[in-house]
């Protein structure tokens, strides 16, 4: 017990500062085997209209558990899952924990050499991927040379309910890769044959690894933070004691409701850490429903059959990016679609800008709270209310209980600066990694201890402001200097937000003889709309500061972004360089 109250007279009521740490002090694993206890017949996930129930994932889990014990996998070992947002993906995670190995989360979407590097570098023993043409080649190259001795081979057709499956089938449907390596086993004959009956495992929660996540992939080489049990069991805590919403129209904001109330709309990819804390894992904890999503972009136009899929299912909590929520508002069908169900969804992986927010809000009735984190905490540090009254649209809001965060200078990191000015931000708690795997170097470069306690360095500059709302201005790297002013991507892309007609902007800064750098700007339009520069001039010099304006505009059919939706700076700098 070490946090102190936060400055703020907006902390929301009956929230506590603190959480004490036998509240959080089990295995990960322990929160499906609590909700199958408590809710053994409940739906967990959802796919496809194919159902289970946290009794049936849990009874999965124990024999992958038994399976991997079987092939040589002990406490301590790396054991890959290469998937998107499938049904097999809880219970293969459990599964891996339950035998005391540690997960490896892989984007699906890498290349060979992507997941090679991962694969190599994690030491992992095992990977779980999917029967496709396209995932399951991958996987076959990317394991050459490492520590892979099993691969399991899942199927969309495991848990689809029969009739589809059978369609499916017939008519050539479901994903398969055709051709398969000696040696390789699929999911169902494993499960089938081995016991739920896991391996006998001391696991200390404060210290034994959970997972290995690669971040860092969007500044330079993948790095992977090294993360505990109690690094996920203490933010579920924190954001199950966080999380309060009114659930019905009129009421009162109260804790979030267990025991199948709730339906998670599973949007974001689990590989990362935003959609597997605060969607797979949070649905778990609270005993909720989880649609699976493998591909939110399905349909035409794209993300039409997400929206069908929040009808159907009702779904009540969706965890997401700003681009999701973008899509949503830009969506041409989406006054076909009844969205009302939505009443909490929480915004992360980037900054929301606050015109995007006000949109969406008034298309569904929901409320959008803005959190803050990074893979390296698990990845909550940060939220603000989860009410429209005393949440800060725009800031990041206050440290969640049992974390502190302090604005540091920029040069050391030691010194904590006064508050309203901008620094680095540096966060301390219990969801903070243990480290980056095998890289001490690094770790020297993110770690400070200040008055005794350890501090982790964000890279991201931001400030507390005079309520106590943290505002992040943005990445330490991405600040342009223009003309001795410091300009914060971040600022230029909220107010560009603000124009009807543009669907996604992105700043970087260009050389210029004159200032220094410039500020360039990338415009994705709205669909159906046109635009010119003359007219974002015009825009710009209405609501900007002269040394913030774009000198430069460029107008494209997509900005890039990374698999879960941040705009990707690097790539557009890149490129400005190749020039």
């Amino acid at each position: 017990m070490t946090a102190k109250p936060w400055p703020t007279t907006k902390w929301p009521q009956g929230v506590p500062h603190d959480i004490d740490p036998s509240e959080y002090n089990m295995p990960l694993f322990q929160i499906l085997d609590d909700a199958a206890r408590d809710y053994p017949e409940h739906t967990y996930t959802i796919f496809n209209d194919g159902t289970r129930t946290f009794t049936q994932v849990k009874d999965t889990a124990d024999r992958i558990a038994d399976f991997l014990a079987s092939r040589g996998i002990k406490k301590g070992d790396r054991v890959a899952i290469f998937l998107p947002n499938l049904p097999h993906y809880p219970a293969i995670y459990f599964g891996i924990l339950k035998a005391g190995a540690v997960c490896v989360t892989c984007n699906p979407l890498y290349t060979s050499n992507e997941l090679h590097y991962q694969l190599k570098d994690a030491g992992a023993k095992a990977v779980f991927c999917m029967d496709h043409p396209q995932f399951y080649p991958t996987t076959v190259a990317a394991i050459q040379a490492t520590d892979v001795q099993t691969v399991v081979i899942c199927s969309v057709k495991s848990y689809l309910p029969k009739i589809k499956a059978v369609l499916g089938g017939l008519l050539g449907k479901i994903p398969k890769a055709g051709k398969y390596e000696p040696g390789h086993l699929f999911f169902d004959e494993v499960v089938a044959a081995a016991q739920p009956d896991p391996p006998k495992v001391q696991i200390d929660p404060f210290k034994d690894l959970a997972l290995i996540i690669y971040t860092g992939g969007t500044t330079g080489v993948p790095k992977g933070a090294a993360l505990t049990h109690t690094n996920f069991t203490y933010n579920l805590k924190a954001l199950e004691i966080w999380g309060r919403l009114p659930h019905a129209p009129g009421a009162e904001p109260e804790s979030l409701r267990k025991g199948g109330f709730h339906t998670y709309l599973g949007v974001l990819p689990w590989y990362h850490s935003f959609g597997m804390t605060v969607c797979m894992m949070a649905s778990c904890g609270t005993g909720s429903r989880l649609v699976c999503v493998p591909d939110p972009r399905a349909g035409n136009p794209p993300f039409t059959e997400v929206l069908k899929i929040v009808q159907k299912y009702k779904a009540t909590i969706m965890p997401a990016v700003p681009t999701i929520f973008v899509a949503f508002t830009n969506h041409p069908l989406l006054n076909q679609y009844d969205l009302t169900s939505l009443m909490g969804c929480f915004s992360g992986g980037a900054p929301l800008p606050p015109e995007v927010c006000k949109q969406f809000e008034a298309k569904t009735g929901a409320v959008i709270f803005e959190g803050y984190g990074l893979s390296e905490t698990a990845p909550v540090a940060s939220s603000n209310p989860t009410n429209r009254e005393d949440r800060l649209i725009g800031s990041i809001g206050f440290p969640i209980p049992g974390t502190d965060i302090k604005i540091v200078d920029l040069e050391t990191g030691l010194q904590e600066i006064k508050q309203g000015e901008d620094g680095e931000i540096a966060i301390s708690g219990p969801q903070v990694m243990q480290g980056y795997w095998n890289k001490p170097e690094e770790n020297e470069a993110v770690f400070r201890e200040i008055n005794g306690k350890r501090y982790f360095l964000t890279g991201d500059i931001g400030h507390i402001d005079e309520n106590g709302y943290i505002l992040i201005t943005d990445r330490k790297k991405d600040m342009i200097l223009v003309g001795g002013f410091n300009v914060y991507p971040r600022d230029v892309e909220d107010i560009l937000f603000t124009h009807p007609k543009v669907a996604i902007a992105a700043v970087v800064g260009v050389p210029d003889p004159k200032s220094g750098e410039a500020v360039k700007a990338f415009i994705q339009v709205k669909p159906g709309e046109k635009i010119t520069e003359e007219e974002m001039r015009e825009f710009c010099k209405e609501h900007m500061a002269g040394y913030k304006r774009p000198r430069h505009f460029e107008f494209r059919e997509s900005v890039p972004v990374s698999p879960v939706g941040k705009v990707l700076r690097r790539v557009l700098r890149d490129e400005e360089k190749k020039k």
